[in-house]
């Protein structure tokens, strides 16, 4: 039986005339970055992973390939990977030595994550010349991200040019957010000339939690209100209505909204104007500031969740009078503070709310700060359980007590899966 990871599946616009044999259940999802490239290989015919991976440090002199086969010992190469090409190849080679090249009759497509695909891409689309063509001109919304995602795509098609491309569009799932939240309040005709609206961000993710979310409740998505936290080194929330995303907290670019590892999240815009003029700062150290030594970073030094707990917990005794410690609080208490804030919004524009949902590495790990964001939200039915909140499991489940109003879930995110089903669905018509 094909796993069916979510119930609600959109279907791209663009099509392929290459329609893939009964034996092609696999696909092969890959996250292009600047630097690196993640794949892993899932077959839609039993959910399992037959390899999984990681190509780092692409055009440095070290570069690393890691590939972990299904049945077998990790393997390691360390050499130099000069760009995508190189890297993509090395892949392909690795997985034609497990029987699983990029020419195997079982592979039906490549699934590709893409970070940015504006108005236009609201669905999962095969990837030809005037797709291409879109996301090039997108690049200036996602100057870090659309350039490794379009390497990764390109060069996957140089490899075997009959196998269909599919990419998947970080905000698509938010394409479905009403005009008046997707507008800034900016005059109107230089919004639409510079494409300057909140498109939002984490899209794949969002939508497979909502939806694992509301099978948790033994639901049907189309009736159930959740609103979604993803805690990662990048964070966004959503407020999701039947299946369908109302509102998210990332906007133009990643960002906007929660405060992150390394980024500001929410700001007054006047705070650029201010660093420029009293500072001095150009927009690119204004740019570095507010992405790269903002965030948990910039508050405490730290933008690992878990050590900001330990030094949190060392209290007086970390050697500095306390010092560490209490940075470290700044940074947890700003960052539960700027959580709360939307989630009480986020409940004003749902009007009914079945479930909240933490997701990604802070939010399915964290439970000190699953229980500071609900504590004393029981006006709003939200409350945590503290022995289940407590307990460690990769199984999406409920820290809520029975009794909660609303249920509180810890639904571990799988953006790869959400990838390969929406490829495959759509290369199978």
């Amino acid at each position: 039986m094909t796993p069916q990871p979510e119930e609600r599946q959109q279907s791209g616009s663009t099509s392929t005339d290459r329609a893939p044999g009964p034996d092609a259940t696999r696909v092969l999802v890959l996250n292009s970055g600047s630097s690196s490239v993640k794949y892993q290989l899932i077959d839609m015919a039993d959910g399992s992973r037959p390899a999984a991976g990681i190509v780092e440090r692409i055009g440095e002199e070290s570069s690393l390939l890691r590939h972990v086969p299904q049945d077998g010992e990790p393997r390691e190469t360390v050499r130099r990977f000069a760009d995508h090409g190189e890297a993509l190849s090395a892949v392909a080679a690795e997985l034609a030595a497990d029987g699983a090249g990029l020419d195997s009759p079982r592979l039906a497509a490549i699934g590709h994550r893409v970070v940015h695909g504006g108005q236009r891409f609201t669905a999962p689309t095969v990837v030809d010349d005037e797709v291409l063509a879109e996301v090039e001109r997108l690049v200036p919304l996602a100057p870090l991200h659309n350039p490794a995602n379009l390497t990764g795509i390109r060069t996957a098609r140089e490899l075997n040019p009959a196998l269909p491309q599919v990419a998947v569009f970080d905000t698509a799932f938010h394409t479905s957010i009403p005009e008046h939240a997707a507008r800034y309040a900016i005059d109107v005709e230089t919004a639409d000339a510079h494409r300057v609206r909140r498109y939002g961000f984490h899209g794949t993710s969002h939508a497979y939690v909502s939806r694992r979310t509301a099978r948790l409740l033994g639901r049907d998505p189309a009736d159930v209100n959740v609103i979604v936290l993803h805690l990662g080194n990048g964070a966004s929330a959503s407020a999701v209505a039947g299946g369908r995303c109302v509102e998210t907290s990332m906007g133009l670019t990643p960002l906007e909204g929660l405060v992150m590892g390394t980024r500001s999240g929410d700001l007054d815009p006047a705070v650029i104007l201010h660093l420029h003029r009293v500072a001095g700062m150009d927009v690119d150290a204004v740019d570095e500031l507010l992405n790269k030594r903002s965030g948990l970073v910039g508050l405490c030094g730290d933008n690992d969740m878990r050590e900001i707990r330990r030094r949190i917990d060392a209290g007086e005794d970390d050697g500095h009078g306390g010092a560490d410690a209490r940075r470290a609080q700044l940074a947890f208490d700003v960052y539960v503070h700027r959580l709360r804030k939307y989630l009480g919004a986020y409940v004003a524009v749902l009007g009914r709310v079945d479930a909240v949902a933490f997701t990604a590495g802070v939010g399915e790990n964290s439970a000190e700060v699953r229980a500071a964001t609900v504590a004393g939200l029981e006006v709003l039915g939200l409350e945590i359980c503290p022995e289940r909140n407590a307990e460690r499991s990769r199984e999406a489940r409920l820290v809520s007590p029975e009794y909660a109003r609303t249920a509180v879930a810890v639904v571990p995110t799988d953006e790869e899966l959400e990838i390969a089903a929406q490829a495959y669905r759509l290369v199978n018509g």
